[in-house]
């Protein structure tokens, strides 16, 4: 099993609580780490400066289809950025956690 910590950014608090709210009810994600970050970068023309909140959804792969749709149909952002950086270790116990929260219950 591959652990994955999937990201993407919002715009505020609002939106990112309604995201992980869908993804761990969903069972697409066990946890998601919400943290204020300012964001840099090139769009319409233009440099941009902006607050945003930086979403880390902890999943697997097996997940991470349901997880990128439900994100993607969610999204506020005409283009979410939304990459997944796999996890080179973690604790066994974590790990099974993770898995045993991702699994839609039979």
């Amino acid at each position: 099993m591959e652990l994955l910590a999937v990201i993407t950014t919002v715009a505020n608090d609002e939106q990112a609580a309604t995201l992980a709210q869908r993804a761990v009810e969903a069972r697409c994600a066990a946890c998601v780490h919400q943290d204020t970050i300012m964001s840099t970068y090139h769009w319409q023309g233009a440099v941009q400066h902006e607050a945003e909140v930086r979403l880390t959804f902890k999943t697997t792969a097996a997940a991470y289809g349901a997880l990128e749709a439900l994100i993607r149909q969610h999204h506020p952002y005409e283009l979410p950025a939304i990459y997944a950086v796999p996890v080179a270790r973690a604790s066994a116990a974590y790990a099974a956690w993770v898995a045993e929260q991702t699994q839609t219950p039979a």
